[in-house]
């Protein structure tokens, strides 16, 4: 059993950063892929960006490529996603997840993940 906490959501102005994180708990966070995922009022829950369990391979959505990262911290069982160059069309709850899949080493679908945080609102002002 995995339990996840997002942290570091806020309103920022358009052109700012904001750096998330989730903390994991539990003795195999090192096994598990990790994603983000958000959802805006009225959308449904798309993808961001998502790291293996070793940080061997990253993905991201087309809309946060070049301006978010993803990255992890095995040892403190923590990923993080910084976010630069924030667009009002970032606005979102923002959730972390974690999966594991046999034979599959990342996750872009909410399908493929088995564990959720709670959220964190991210609000982008223009």
């Amino acid at each position: 059993q995995v339990q996840l906490v997002e942290s570091g959501g806020g309103l920022v102005q358009a052109g700012g950063s904001l750096r998330l994180a989730c903390a994991a708990s539990g003795p195999t966070f090192n096994n598990y892929f990790m994603g983000w995922f958000r959802q805006a009022p009225g959308k449904e829950r798309e993808f961001v960006a998502a790291i293996s369990w070793g940080s061997i391979s990253t993905h991201y959505a087309d809309s946060a490529k070049g301006r978010f990262t993803i990255s992890r911290d095995n040892a403190k069982n923590t990923m993080y996603l910084q976010m630069n160059s924030l667009k009002p069309e970032d606005t979102a709850v923002y959730y972390c997840a974690a999966g594991l899949k046999p034979k599959l080493l990342i996750g872009v679908r909410p399908n493929e993940y088995d564990y959720w945080g709670q959220g964190t609102q991210v609000t982008v002002s223009s």
